[in-house]
């Protein structure tokens, strides 16, 4: 059986620089690199990529940019301390306790930075195809748009699109534009809609214009698209939502129990 091989001009057509940058960000991404530890030396890099000193400096510009590394004027480019952080989804799906903020906060709060929303908009919205889908609406048809951006000690973490039922939504806190104490998860509980099951689907993409302005990303670097449906019983969708973070920043972590 022969095992079919790339075709041979299937080569990296990136420049140099972006292809140094892409090699240490594994290796920073990896741990290879730790927090606080020194990258090579310009030399060490020049030898190690044959590179010249201005293409390597245009590659550290680059990890600088994205922050994941630090460097000053007569000093070693040294790894971030908060290089990546992990997000762990399943711990914002239940409802927050009474009195408590909503649960994405809490969970961020637990490592030690300060976090924070920003409500952007409240209105009533066409959603995306996918989104519409989910929620099992007619052609052209609206839900309640919740938008938001989450962030941490001053930095944009996430851009939150979260879409409801009218029927559900209209005349409800929901609508109005406010924050809404312990989140709409806590909301919809007292609503009669508690959740009972969550559907993810993760993607990487190229992030939009919006993406891209509301998370201050420094390129082009992909970002991880979430869209989650929650369900209610009966297996009544009860709230879509779309969340995008940079992917150089931050990583995903699930836990799972064998049956």
């Amino acid at each position: 059986m022969t095992v079919p091989r790339f075709e041979a001009d299937a080569v990296d057509r990136r420049s140099l620089h972006e292809r140094i940058a892409a090699d240490l960000r594994d290796d920073i991404m990896s741990g290879s690199l730790a927090p606080g530890a020194k990258l090579p030396s310009t030399v060490q890099l020049k030898a190690r990529f044959d590179a010249s000193n201005a293409t390597v400096q245009k590659a550290l510009q680059l990890l600088k940019d994205e922050r994941l590394v630090i460097g000053r004027p007569g000093a070693s480019v040294t790894v971030r301390e908060r290089r990546r952080r992990t997000v762990r989804p399943a711990a914002s799906l239940a409802p927050a306790a009474a009195g408590e903020p909503y649960r994405w906060l809490s969970e961020l709060g637990e490592h030690g930075g300060e976090a924070r929303s920003d409500l952007l908009e409240v209105s009533e919205v066409v959603p995306p195809a996918d989104v519409a889908a989910a929620l099992n609406l007619a052609e052209d048809g609206t839900a309640l748009l919740r938008s938001q951006v989450l962030a941490l000690d001053g930095e944009p973490v996430e851009l939150v699109k979260s879409y409801y039922p009218l029927e559900i939504a209209r005349d409800t806190a929901m609508a109005e534009p406010r924050k809404i104490e312990g989140g709409t998860p806590r909301l919809l509980a007292d609503l009669g809609f508690p959740p009972r099951l969550s559907v993810d689907k993760i993607s990487a993409q190229v992030p939009t214009q919006e993406q891209y302005s509301a998370l201050r990303l420094p390129g082009s670097l992909p970002v991880l698209r979430t869209l989650r449906v929650v369900y209610s019983d009966d297996e009544r969708p009860v709230e879509v939502t779309v969340m995008v973070k940079a992917g150089h920043l931050y990583e995903l972590q699930y836990e799972f129990v064998p049956e």
